[in-house]
């Protein structure tokens, strides 16, 4: 039961932290394809920033931004996840791309030129630039990533046995991690400066553009690329182990 200071402290956590919800919403949607809209982000963030309020006496070492942060971008992929903002048929072209990266970085020993995949695609190179342009947003990992393929039980069906578990912390403390830093390290270097630029700097595409001295809908393209090789990469240490 809320006493009339505990009433008026969670108000002001209320309204104190709106705008960062806004923040992360905005930040969240340069990311994404065009078919993402802000306001609900906005939405989903709110509901993580209440979620947050109520919770966070029961957390111990945290300061509360630090906190809420992570349970509006939580309510926030959460929303982007049951909304399926990527479409099938996008999923579909982008594991094309990963399969055929994986292919030739196997018979050529080297990761792919975009006219490398374009041909082993039997694309132009300009429709498959425009299949990367299309497939802006496509993350590193997804939930139903975490089956094997021979149809045993799944990452989270191992590490979710109770609301307690976090599956992610899970991902991240086994050589998942580790895996991700050596698979950007073996990017391309125009790829891996990307990447630095856009996950370390925090950059948006538009000033990734202007730092690499090209468009920002090119930087895109280049993104979904860099992704769609850590995928391929990923998958292939995932079920046949590390080299």
């Amino acid at each position: 039961m809320y006493t009339v200071k505990g009433k008026s402290n969670k108000d002001h956590l209320l309204t104190e932290h709106i705008p960062l919800v806004k923040r992360l919403a905005h930040h969240m949607k340069a990311k994404l394809p065009p078919s993402v809209e802000v306001d609900d982000l906005i939405q989903a963030g709110m509901i993580g920033l209440l979620d947050a309020i109520t919770r966070y006496e029961e957390t111990h070492g945290a300061q509360f931004e630090t906190y809420a942060v992570l349970r509006i971008r939580g309510a926030m992929l959460d929303e982007l996840r049951t909304s399926d903002w990527l479409p099938r048929s996008m999923r579909q072209n982008m594991r094309k791309i990963e399969e055929a990266m994986s292919i030739l970085q196997q018979r050529l020993g080297h990761p792919p030129t975009e006219s490398e995949v374009a041909k082993l695609l039997k694309m132009s190179l300009a429709d498959y630039q425009e299949m990367l342009g299309d497939g802006g947003g496509h993350q590193l990992v997804y939930y139903e990533d975490f089956h094997d393929p021979d149809g045993n039980d799944s990452f989270l069906d191992r590490h979710c046995v109770d609301e307690d578990s976090d599956p992610l912390r899970s991902l991240l403390d086994t050589d998942f991690r580790q895996s991700v830093i050596d698979a950007i390290d073996a990017l391309p270097p125009r790829e891996k400066i990307l990447m630095g630029l856009y996950y370390e700097e925090e950059l948006n595409l538009k000033e990734i553009g202007a730092v690499m001295g090209v468009s920002e809908s090119r930087v895109s393209q280049l993104h979904t690329q860099a992704v769609a090789r850590l995928r391929a990469t990923l998958r292939e240490q995932a079920w046949t182990g590390p080299a």
